[in-house]
């Protein structure tokens, strides 16, 4: 999605669906200001940019460098096209904030439906097509309880993998940094580029999307006549 479409499709459904707290128009630019878009969860760092944390106070009301993850983003040449809604201190499942309000699972245009948590606003900006990829953080279900309540892909990697530098923390001994798209293959080239050593708690060596992981199949892995029996054994 170039980054021109994306910002359309914000203006014209993010009044409704709130998934943004901060809109970048224009977007931030890396290597490239035509590649892919990324909504970033707003408990990571951008520079000059308020790291609001769901909190009526900000967690930083002017950070001076990007997250190292949006570093890499951006020199990986995505745009980034604004800052994601998440549940008030990045604490809760539900999606919901009564400190800033909370953003609409964008399945339902009638009823104020749960996004689910904490990285709400990255679920719901993914699933409405406002963005290709988003970051979010987990700690406890962050990225896959919202991934799976807006129907989308949400990656959580093991710890190591992705640095936290620039991301506030909720359980540092727990707290990772996924991805959230609509597809797997988004989700894991994303995942590839904020990967790597940085010099302190991120010792893994980078993901390589390319090279084996995308290249598996799960073809034949479990058979529709297994599917079939498993799914006739569930009571009713």
């Amino acid at each position: 999605m170039r980054p021109a479409e994306a910002l359309a499709r914000i203006r014209r459904y993010d009044g409704r669906l709130k998934a943004f707290v901060q809109v970048f128009d224009p977007p931030l630019f890396g290597e490239d200001d035509d590649g892919p878009t990324v909504a970033i969860k707003d408990l990571f760092d951008v520079a000059g940019v308020p790291t609001g944390g769901g909190a009526q106070v900000p967690l930083d009301p002017k950070p001076a460098h990007h997250a190292i993850v949006v570093e890499r983003l951006l020199q990986g040449g995505y745009s980034a096209v604004g800052k994601t809604h998440t549940v008030e201190l990045a604490y809760g499942g539900w999606g919901t904030n009564r400190a800033v309000g909370a953003p609409w699972n964008p399945w339902d245009a009638k009823v104020h439906r749960a996004p689910g948590g904490s990285s709400s606003g990255s679920a719901v900006a993914v699933a409405a097509g406002l963005c290709d990829v988003a970051l979010g953080s987990d700690t406890g279900g962050s990225v896959r309880i919202p991934a799976a309540t807006c129907g989308v892909v949400g990656l959580k990697p093991g710890r190591g993998l992705v640095s936290l530098k620039g991301v506030h923390p909720l359980s540092p001994s727990l707290d990772t940094v996924g991805t959230l798209a609509r597809d797997v293959t988004t989700a894991a080239r994303a995942l590839a580029v904020i990967s790597g050593p940085d010099g302190d708690a991120a010792v893994r060596h980078p993901f390589d999307a390319e090279h084996g992981s995308l290249q598996t199949s799960a073809a034949g892995a479990w058979p529709p006549s297994r599917a079939r029996a498993w799914a006739n054994s569930i009571p009713r």
